[in-house]
């Protein structure tokens, strides 16, 4: 099978810049497609950070003004760990510090339009035959709203487009003054071009012209075809239906394994599932939780906010003391749900703890010590956390969306019998769903038999990104025959 070049453009990749799943997809897949030996290249801003992690960076070239509103950048070429980076330098719209899209105020930056602008538009033109590099490349993989723009500037002539779309909630419009500003063609501001009720919209633009559409789950794919879920876009996913796929995250199944994992306090296997019981011990004790082993201990890591569905377990509160259970939570988010969490951990202390912020290491003490996991997601894109309970043997409680929904199978006696079962699934987002969920995992996890097998059925399937990669592979061969 011919091997491709591609160029992966993103706003974000982990560990440098990440404020969401983004950021791991941009360092996972191009290292998995890199694997298979395809010639791929992230391009991506050189914010303070990458500067910093790439101090030796070289010039490839130099970029003019490429329109009224856009100065000057460079190309920068760097590498990590064998994978080629390209660093769009513009010290005038890049050298901020902190959240790539936000001030310190936590109001997005005034041109944001302008900045995500000259992102779109310099992944268009190494598309391009007017390219300034040597390297062309036979498709231009978009992410999300800041890079979605670029389809606007590529003709039929240049390469292939892929937009994949990780969160349709977040389209980055912008005031019609930025078709000129960054000398976009008059004749896009259409309908059916980059217009969006009076505005310049830069995912609309992307789902209207690139080539084929993804995104980050099948079921994710199809829910935003719908009214509920699409937020003012389905009638245009629904028109363009045969262009979208759906195709699941990975995960790093090398960071994420409890076998070799060095944040652990033993680790464990599949085989090996006896040595858990040592992390809930250790978790129990960091959380300041009672030692208890008579008792199942649920655990959260999450943005605290509706759209996860973390006021359902607010309101069930200390019933989940009563079950008997206990539950530790790690995140921030939502003011009033920071607060409420405090406060229940202050009431049942022994019982319920709560560590406000993030701590990566903890994060994973949390998958391997916990029994079971808690992610009830009103939507959910795709969803790592679950896959990586599954991987740790913590099966998950989750709301049937999204990538949950494709990769959570409920436990029954069907599922049990075909060896799929590996989590709980509620249909609802109520909290009398999810108290039946809980009460459920409770009873099975006190059957030791039935428990060990439902976490050996999700540690057994395969999350891995050599998966998804594939499946890109797929996507790209069929937008390059489309598009020819």
């Amino acid at each position: 099978m011919s091997h491709l070049s591609i160029l992966f453009a993103s706003a974000e990749m982990a560990p440098w810049v990440k404020t969401g799943g983004l950021g791991d997809v941009a360092a996972a897949l191009p290292a998995a497609l890199r694997r298979a030996k395809h010639d791929i290249r992230v391009l991506i801003p050189a914010y303070p950070a990458m500067r910093q992690a790439f101090p030796q960076a070289t010039l490839l070239a130099e970029l003019p003004a490429l329109a009224p509103a856009l100065p000057p950048a460079r190309l920068l070429a760097a590498e990590s760990d064998g994978l080629p980076l390209i660093l769009l330098d513009c010290p005038a719209l890049f050298d901020r510090p902190g959240n790539p899209y936000l001030d310190a105020l936590g109001h997005d930056w005034v041109d944001n339009g302008i900045r995500f602008g000259l992102l779109s538009r310099v992944a268009a033109l190494l598309g391009q035959a007017e390219s300034p590099l040597a390297w062309r490349t036979d498709i231009v993989h978009l992410n999300d709203w800041q890079t979605a723009l670029a389809p606007a500037w590529l003709e039929p002539q240049d390469a292939a487009s892929i937009v994949t779309v990780h969160n349709i909630a977040f389209q980055g419009c912008f005031a019609p003054s930025h078709l000129l500003a960054l000398g976009l063609p008059e004749h896009t501001w259409r309908f059916d071009g980059i217009e969006f009720h009076g505005q310049l919209s830069f995912l609309k633009a992307g789902l209207q012209l690139a080539t084929l559409i993804s995104t980050v789950s099948p079921t994710y794919a199809e829910e935003i075809q719908d009214e509920a879920f699409g937020y003012g876009l389905a009638p245009l996913l629904r028109h363009r239906a045969d262009a979208l796929r759906g195709i699941l995250n990975g995960v790093d199944s090398a960071l994420w394994n409890p076998a070799t994992d060095p944040a652990l306090a033993a680790p464990y296997a599949a085989n090996r599932l006896a040595a858990k019981r040592e992390n809930k011990r250790a978790l129990q004790n960091e959380m300041g939780l009672d030692a208890a082993v008579d008792r199942p201990l649920f655990g959260i890591i999450s943005r605290l906010t509706e759209q996860k569905g973390l006021d359902l377990v607010l309101t069930l509160g200390e019933g989940i003391t009563h079950l008997p259970a206990q539950l530790a939570i790690l995140g921030s988010g939502d003011k009033a749900m920071e607060a409420g969490f405090a406060e229940l951990a202050a009431r049942h202390p022994g019982q319920i703890a709560f560590r406000q912020g993030f701590n990566e290491a903890l994060a994973h003490r949390i998958e391997a010590g916990a029994d079971c996991f808690l992610m009830p997601s009103r939507f959910e894109p795709c969803g790592l956390n679950q896959m990586y309970s599954l991987r740790y043997g913590t099966p998950p409680i989750v709301r049937a969306t999204g990538g949950l929904a494709d990769t959570v199978i409920d436990v029954s006696a069907a599922t049990l019998a075909d060896k799929t079962a590996n989590g709980f699934v509620i249909n609802e987002a109520s909290p009398h769903a999810l108290w039946l969920a809980l009460e459920m995992a409770t009873r099975c996890w006190h059957d030791r038999k039935l428990w060990q097998r439902i976490q050996q059925n999700g540690m057994r399937r395969d999350f891995s990104w050599e998966n998804a990669a594939d499946e890109y592979l797929t996507l790209y061969r069929d937008a390059i025959a489309r598009h020819h």
